[in-house]
């Protein structure tokens, strides 16, 4: 009898990588402040934890033959240029000059009342990018570990059952997608 392979979703693996993520973070502050490392450390020390909890989440996944299931939304009806119109010009405003009196003074309190209004719709709109600009990043960060763990898992029919082949796989993989960080990280201290 043919067993159907098991299948993670995607989303769900996302999600759970932003928890190590988080935890990896909260790891290394909690016990950074009982001692004094560096910058260098602490960075080689959270690289270790991700790598290791890649490594052993890839092993499992390919000694169990999982294989991965996109259930991220699409955004294909999105197009660039909706959100602003190109009209090529930007907006003017030119500063009223306001005179000496009670006038001035009255003028000057409603300027600055409108600029504070103005200031605080635009602070509004800058966290709307923010966040924006933020969704956006995670998409792209979900989709590059979407696809690089979707190349992991088509090995998974190959290695279910064989630990040996599954942890050989995995720590290739590893080395691939975190070693690169380590080399970044050991020739910064060497340039440094």
């Amino acid at each position: 009898m043919k067993t159907k392979q098991p299948y993670l979703k995607g989303k769900s693996v996302f999600i759970v990588s932003l928890l190590v993520i988080g935890i990896t973070i909260l790891t290394v502050y909690l016990t950074g402040t009982n001692y004094n490392r560096d910058l260098t450390s602490n960075l080689y020390l959270s690289l270790g934890i991700i790598a290791t909890a890649i490594f052993l989440f890839m092993t499992y996944g390919l000694y169990s033959g999982i294989g991965l299931i996109d259930n991220f939304p699409k955004f294909r009806n999105f197009k660039s240029g909706d959100l602003l119109a190109h009209s090529g010009t930007g907006p003017t405003m030119e500063i009223p000059s306001v005179g000496d009196g009670i006038g001035g003074i009255v003028l000057s309190i409603l300027l600055w009342i409108a600029m504070s209004i103005l200031f605080v719709i635009l602070l509004i709109v800058l966290e709307a990018v923010f966040w924006f600009s933020l969704f956006i990043i995670l998409a792209m960060l979900y989709w590059i570990f979407f696809r690089a763990l979707k190349l992991v898992f088509k090995k998974s029919k190959d290695t279910k059952g064989d630990i040996g082949i599954s942890a050989a796989y995995s720590m290739t993989y590893t080395l691939l997608y975190v070693g690169w960080i380590f080399g970044v990280v050991y020739l910064t201290e060497i340039i440094k």
